[in-house]
């Protein structure tokens, strides 16, 4: 396969297609090598319009519906260009998977932190980021249920990005952004989820904006609403 081919396959026919029109996201994503943020075996699959499991399932197959997940190519890149990290911003992503997505945030932005539960993800994101020259990303294990909460000891950030799905946004979390910082999220249930853009307008204020319909896999740790009500 040639993968400069893919690669611009994929942005042309995969990304651009989505309203992913800022020329300076579209050069990141033919510059950041994709390929290089999975394991081997999986690489053949870095430009495809699917989400790509990165952990074996507990019966030896990989699967999206029980597996960690590297995103689409389409929504990673619609949420990076909604976000619009600035050079001088900090990010907090929660769910660093393979570490794709926090080196896209870290060429934008001045510092990531990613927040990975799963500690071999964890490790290969971080030889991943290494490996590609990514300096400015700091990967924390964390358990799920601290993922959730966030990172209060270096809040407030400018950007939060949580690269999966939740029920909810916790306000927490919101309430971790600066005045005038976003947080992107996939919000919902199956079968259709909303991809959603919150800013904050004021030290109590937020605003919304649902950008677009999808399905990701749950971040572990959020809550689920309780079905049930009195």
């Amino acid at each position: 396969m040639n993968t400069e081919i893919a690669r611009f396959n994929m942005i042309e026919q995969q990304i651009r297609p989505w309203d992913v029109l800022d020329q300076s996201v579209l050069s990141l994503l033919a510059t950041v090598r994709r390929e290089d943020f999975l394991p081997p075996a999986l690489r053949g699959l870095a430009f495809v319009d699917t989400q790509v499991p990165l952990e074996k399932a507990t019966d030896g197959t990989a699967t999206a519906a029980d597996a960690a997940c590297m995103l689409e190519p389409k929504v990673e890149a619609r949420l990076l260009q909604e976000l619009q990290v600035q050079r001088h911003e900090k990010v907090l992503e929660i769910g660093t998977g393979s570490g794709f997505m926090a080196a896209l945030l870290a060429h934008r932005g001045q510092w990531v932190f990613s927040l990975e539960c799963r500690p071999a993800l964890a490790a290969m994101a971080r030889a991943s980021l290494a490996r590609n020259g990514v300096a400015n990303v700091t990967v924390l294990d964390v358990s799920a249920e601290a993922g959730s909460r966030g990172l209060p000891a270096e809040e407030p950030f400018d950007v939060i990005l949580l690269s999966g799905s939740v029920a909810e946004v916790p306000p927490a979390l919101l309430a971790q952004l600066k005045v005038g910082g976003r947080l992107a999220a996939v919000v919902g249930n199956e079968p259709v989820m909303q991809a959603r853009l919150y800013s904050r307008a004021g030290e109590a204020a937020w605003s919304q904006t649902d950008l677009f319909d999808t399905v990701a896999p749950r971040l572990e740790g959020f809550g689920e609403p309780s079905r049930f009500h009195f």
